[in-house]
């Protein structure tokens, strides 16, 4: 059986030309919108998604951030409008691809003769996307009705760290407007049954350390040279990484999220082969999970500095200090209403700290509870990687999972911070 190629014709409400289910092919539709770095097709998704508002029946609202970077939101107002709302939070770009590690065109949405489909994006994140557009579009069509307003939002630029999109975005007075209560956002998938819920995550911190040294001739040994001082750098950074990765999978640590990871990502420096460089440059990708004092760790990066040498330097391209973590005790009336409703439908969670770095972070940071949920179980975690791919049937499943999620958490009763 050769793969499935077509399945344009994207009716979301109707019968596909395909044969397949209009779900699937709105969501094959939605793959083939080349919305990848570094240059997005945001035209494209917007008017993608002006379409999906009329066929749902749904005011659009759109708030330009930054210049070329649009918020949109539909809206589906409850009956009790005065209520804190129910914020669905998805993004509409992905990540870059190497076509060439790929089976298929990337951006072709390809479905195999097993229902997996292939496109960068199908995990991350355009599969949530379609779900809770469908999940919408089915409970409409049903004619149920909402205590609590319902806000659907599409947020550019979450893959090259969120600054004009939702970073700028919840500091607006259009983010307060929305009056958000809880917000759901994208999750990982879990190779197993159990399906994983995200309510806290690591800082990113994104670090160049400067040396300067003594410049000279290649054929000396001259002292205080820039590399000496990078090696110790280096080194300091790298053995702490170590440590780190021999904590992973102990009894203190199960998940990625409960370490700090370390990358060295960048070294620049030197001009010539026989020409010792006057200063050498270091970079590395920090992830730091919640349960580590920032301002503590900092300091060892100081001292790790003042070790290696007089001089050095460091600056910061990304420093997420933030560090709210999002209830799961049964206490609380969210997160009861998620775990409750995701236990009537036989789904077993897993409670983690997200490892990466997504939107959520930002709608923490102004106080507000976000869960990170994405409902692929029995799927490989293939976020950035070659082959991105989700299975058709898991797909429809998650439909099915905010069918019911949706109007459980829209009718949650009045809360104390709805007053």
């Amino acid at each position: 059986m050769l793969p499935d190629k077509d399945g344009s014709g994207g009716c979301g409400g109707g019968q596909a030309t395909s044969g397949e289910d209009p779900s699937v092919n709105l969501f094959r539709e939605y793959l083939r919108l080349r919305t990848v770095h570094p240059e997005p097709d945001y035209d494209a998704a917007l008017k993608f998604l002006d379409r999906i508002a009329e066929e749902l029946g749904l005011p659009m609202k759109k708030i330009e951030v930054c210049p070329g970077r649009v918020v949109s939101i539909m809206t589906w107002q409850g009956t009790n409008p005065a209520l804190k709302s129910i914020l669905l939070n998805s993004h509409t770009d992905v990540v870059p691809v190497y076509q060439e590690h790929w089976k298929y065109d990337a951006f072709a949405a390809v479905k195999d003769a097993e229902g997996n489909i292939y496109a960068r994006g199908t995990q991350d994140m355009k599969c949530v996307t379609i779900q809770y557009i469908q999940a919408i579009r089915r409970l409409k069509a049903e004619g149920k009705k909402f205590t609590r307003t319902i806000h659907l939002m599409f947020v550019p630029d979450e893959e090259v760290g969120g600054h004009k999109g939702m970073e700028t975005f919840v500091k607006l007075p259009e983010f307060e407007e929305l009056n958000i209560g809880f917000a759901l956002d994208e999750g990982l998938a879990n190779p197993g049954e159990a399906f994983t819920v995200f309510y806290g995550e690591r800082n990113p911190w994104w670090i160049t350390v400067h040396c300067p040294g003594s410049p000279g001739h290649g054929s000396r040994f001259v002292e205080n040279t820039a590399a000496e001082k990078l090696r110790s750098i280096i080194n300091s950074f790298l053995d702490f990484r170590e440590k780190e990765k021999h904590r992973l999978n102990t009894s203190e640590c199960f998940t990625l999220g409960d370490v700090t990871t370390v990358n060295m990502t960048m070294v620049k420096g030197g001009v010539a082969y026989n020409v010792i460089p006057a200063e050498m440059d270091v970079s590395f990708d920090l992830r730091i999970p919640p349960t580590v004092n920032l301002q503590e760790f900092e300091e060892q990066i100081k001292k790790w500095c003042k070790e290696a040498g007089e001089g050095i330097t460091y600056e910061f391209a990304q420093k997420h200090m933030n560090q709210n973590l999002t209830s799961t005790d049964e206490s609380d009336p969210w997160w009861n209403t998620f775990s409750t409703t995701c236990k009537a439908m036989n789904m077993t969670l897993e409670k983690e700290i997200f490892p990466a770095a997504t939107d959520s972070r930002f709608i923490r940071a102004v106080g507000l509870p976000a869960i990170g949920f994405s409902p692929m179980n029995r799927t490989p975690i293939l976020l950035h990687d070659h082959n991105e791919y989700l299975n058709e049937q898991v797909f429809l499943k998650g439909i099915q999972v905010y069918e019911n999620l949706v109007p459980a958490l829209a009718n949650v009763p009045a809360l104390p911070c709805d007053a």
